[in-house]
């Protein structure tokens, strides 16, 4: 194949395709709309200091995938990689702390630097919500009912499971860290060159490291549920009883963790085995420190992040677009009359399509192509007489109209 050709790990959207992706973002905005969410808009550019403050500079995310570059201006900017640290900029920059609580949702592309593979690109879309101002666990429990709302709205919620687990507050992620950092100490040698870096600088971010070695190495690292003091304990029952109340099930998932120094309490994903290693949908957490640490004010905050390519893969078949009507004109008198009446058609809200050149075989096989349900011939004799042929393309039928009658008919 020769010529322009999309970016590795970026693709065209046509089609059934695009109609997948605009509905899973309409589906969504109208489910977080009924949660009291309001939208929100940031730029796909932002400063790199935006990511760097709060994804850390051991990430995978910062140190391997960022599109980073310098402007005409000089200055560093990131095409965003993840939809959370621009919002919580925004709240900075925007003054949005008289507001609280607040309730905002997002939608859009977002870029990595990844190798591309199912369910995964360079350039892939987001939608994710950000519940702000709120401290206690009844925020956790209405984004996780939100988002399994969305998933049950879409049809795909018996393709999907809720993990669940928590990395308690600040006094328990201390204790924690302490005892992990010994732990891994004792096998620094069988951690990987990023984990070796990372035990000094972030240890909690192992964790995270998709390394087999060290996953292996972590198999029997200690674990957080073992560190968790009393007011830890009482916020995740209370999580695990909420969402049971509402009827939503879940598996607690001892190894699921947030590595950053903000994340507190609960972590969460609904996770798929239908798309392969690529397995979570929806990811998120609650983020207590994270505006803090960027410079703001101290706001508690939970929300998360779902893949729309990932749930595109799995979406069930959306229902057939309406069957067009298409209008077959013969001779220029018949094509300016054509644009009047398709301008009617589509007034009252029938998808038309209109013929524009070719002889009549060539119009008719394009009205079957398009899975037309009508086709309305309009030639010198049928506007002479004020009339259209409408051909019925399922039953084979046709029938003379008047053009005066013609929008009823077809309605």
């Amino acid at each position: 194949m020769s010529g322009l050709q999309p970016v590795r790990g970026t693709r065209d959207l046509i089609g059934e395709e695009c109609r997948r992706f605009r509905y899973i973002a309409r589906t969504a905005a109208e489910i977080l709309a009924l949660y009291g969410f309001q939208e929100i808009e940031t730029p796909l550019l932002e400063s790199s200091a935006v990511f760097l403050r709060t994804l850390g500079e051991t990430s995978d995310v910062v140190s391997k995938q960022m599109y980073v570059f310098t402007d005409r201006g000089g200055d560093e900017v990131t095409l965003r990689p993840e939809g959370t640290a621009g919002v919580a900029r925004a709240f900075i920059s925007e003054g949005l702390g008289q507001h609280l609580p607040l309730k905002l949702f997002y939608s859009g592309p977002m870029f990595r630097y990844e190798r591309p593979q199912k369910g995964r690109y360079r350039q892939f879309q987001q939608f994710g919500v950000e519940l702000l101002g709120v401290d206690n666990v009844q925020a956790d429990i209405e984004v996780i009912s939100a988002a399994s709302r969305v998933l049950r709205t879409l049809k795909v919620d018996h393709l999907t499971q809720l993990q669940i687990n928590t990395i308690g507050d600040t006094e328990s992620r201390e204790a924690y860290r302490q005892s992990l950092v010994a732990y891994l100490r004792g096998h620094v040698d069988r951690l990987s060159e990023d984990s070796r870096t990372r035990l000094e600088k972030n240890p909690l971010r192992i964790l995270d490291s998709k390394d087999e070695g060290d996953r292996a190495v972590l198999k029997d690292a200690p674990l957080f549920s073992n560190f968790l003091n009393e007011a830890s304990r009482a916020f995740f029952a209370e999580l695990q009883e909420g969402l049971t109340r509402l009827g939503i099930s879940y598996v607690v998932d001892p190894m699921l963790v947030r590595g950053l120094d903000y994340y507190c309490h609960t972590v969460f994903e609904f996770t798929t085995n239908a798309i392969g290693s690529q397995n979570a949908v929806i990811a998120g957490g609650r983020y207590d420190g994270l505006i803090k640490s960027m410079g703001g004010p101290h706001t508690p905050g939970v929300g998360w992040a779902a893949g729309t390519d990932r749930l595109a893969l799995i979406l069930p078949d959306l229902p057939a677009l309406p069957k067009p009507v298409a209008i077959v004109p013969l001779g220029e008198a018949a094509e300016r009359k054509a644009l009047e009446l398709a301008d009617q058609l589509r007034a009252v809200g029938l998808v038309t399509d209109v013929g524009y050149s070719g002889n009549m075989s060539k119009r008719m096989k394009r009205a079957d192509k398009l899975g037309a349900r009508w086709a309305v011939i309009l030639g010198d004799t049928e506007l002479a007489k004020g009339v259209a042929q409408v051909k019925d393309l399922t039953q084979g039928t046709q029938e003379e109209v008047p053009l005066s009658n013609l929008t009823t008919r077809l309605r």
